[in-house]
């Protein structure tokens, strides 16, 4: 039985297999720039390729900051470095020292912008022709890998924000020569069946081999003429696809597609109550206002209602009545005085009372005629006098001689 080895010890051997021939060592590489990527340690990653491989490349920042150009993807580019293993992944790779320009671009790139300026020139990028998104779909359709972590990716954000609406899958390759046909099958059935509300047509990151797919004439034109919404979320946020520029919305990622195609819930429940207490407010308003139009009629109705004059008329009887009682109270009052006032001057008039004030009275003893002259009573005449408590009898005597009188005659 042979030695057995352990993936450490095989990779070390290849390593060391690598390391120890010259020309790898020593080797300049031409090819296009895919996937550069500047990390935040300064250190690049891309990839060179042709129409045939590929090759993976890293530089690391004490020599990146030495370079006069910085590689970027769809470029024709000249590397020189080593190449060597990266044993914990078990690649080789070129370890890059020094980048030139190589005075054009990259066969895809260059088909990229060709594709990119023959539908541009066609109106297919056109503002105007972009179809606008429903602000509630019920039907979300999306066309990508039914095994892909994106399409999970994409259900759990259609779920947090509208679980109301039903994700129907359009399942497809995303990647790889078969693919093509297979997104534009994926995009025309939903069209046909009008099984969707919005499209989601999206797929995870990648270099530009990876989302190659996207960029293809035929899947394009699908995109534009799709009567249902596409919304792209292809690749992360700084990738762009043909398919980016013919759907109807762009989004960076397919998370990012996801919201853009659906409310949030939260955000409908905060302008629910914002709408509901708007409502209120405005229900509050529009019955203070009628009933300040009720007061005011029904002011004017009592103004000229015949309640109201009867009510008037019943305080002027009762104001009449008021005044009346009081006049005659008044005329009483003063009727009683005069008759109190007449009663007194009668009282004292009476003879009674001028008897009792030392007054008489005298009349003819014969006749009972009251005597108010002194031709009433000739000399000889009896008379009565009427005193307070009685009476005298007396006789008229001459004035002459009445001295001479020594006692009375009765």
């Amino acid at each position: 039985m042979s030695d057995i080895y352990s993936v450490e010890g095989v990779t070390a051997y290849i390593r060391s297999l690598f390391e120890t021939d010259p020309p790898l060592q020593d080797i300049w590489v031409q090819g296009e720039v895919s996937n550069m990527k500047a990390a935040a340690s300064g250190h690049w990653y891309f990839t060179i390729k042709d129409s045939k491989a590929s090759l993976k490349c890293v530089m690391f920042r004490s020599s990146a900051e030495r370079q006069i150009i910085e590689p970027r993807d769809g470029e024709e580019i000249r590397v020189h470095g080593r190449v060597s293993v990266y044993e914990q992944r078990g690649e080789y790779q070129l370890y890059a020292d020094e980048v030139q320009p190589a005075g054009g671009i990259g066969d895809l790139y260059q088909r990229f912008e060709q594709l990119k300026a023959q539908l541009q020139e066609e109106g297919l990028f056109d503002q105007s022709r972009k179809q606008p998104l429903p602000p509630f779909p019920l039907r979300i359709g999306v066309v990508t890998s039914p095994d892909a972590a994106t399409f999970r990716d994409v259900q759990n954000v259609l779920a947090r924000r509208f679980p109301l609406a039903e994700v129907i899958l359009s399942p497809t390759l995303v990647q790889g020569l078969e693919a093509p046909p297979l997104i534009v099958r994926a995009i025309n059935l939903l069209n046909q069946h009008d099984a969707a509300d919005v499209i989601l047509l999206v797929r995870g990151g990648g270099s530009i081999e990876d989302l190659w797919a996207f960029n293809d004439e035929t899947v394009a034109r699908t995109v534009a003429d799709s009567r249902i919404p596409i919304v792209s979320g292809v690749g992360h946020e700084t990738d762009f696809t043909i398919a980016d520029f013919v759907s109807d919305f762009r989004a960076p990622t397919p998370s990012a597609a996801a919201e853009i195609a659906t409310p949030n819930r939260d955000d409908m429940r905060l302008e629910i109550d914002r709408k509901v207490e708007t409502m209120l407010r405005l229900i509050g308003d529009n019955i203070a206002e009628r009933q300040s139009d009720l007061n005011l009629m029904e002011r004017n109705l009592s103004s000229v209602s015949p309640l109201r004059y009867i009510q008037d008329m019943r305080q002027r009887v009762d104001d009449m009545s008021e005044r009346m009682g009081s006049q005659t109270r008044r005329n009483l009052a003063l009727l009683r005085e005069r008759l109190e006032t007449r009663q007194k001057a009668l009282d004292n008039a009476s003879p009674d009372n001028l008897l009792k004030r030392g007054y008489a009275i005298v009349t003819r003893s014969d006749d009972g005629k009251t005597i108010t002259s002194t031709n009433d009573a000739p000399v000889g005449s009896g008379i009565t006098i009427r005193l307070q408590d009685g009476e005298v009898a007396a006789r008229i005597e001459d004035k002459e001689s009445h001295g001479n009188y020594k006692r009375t005659l009765f």
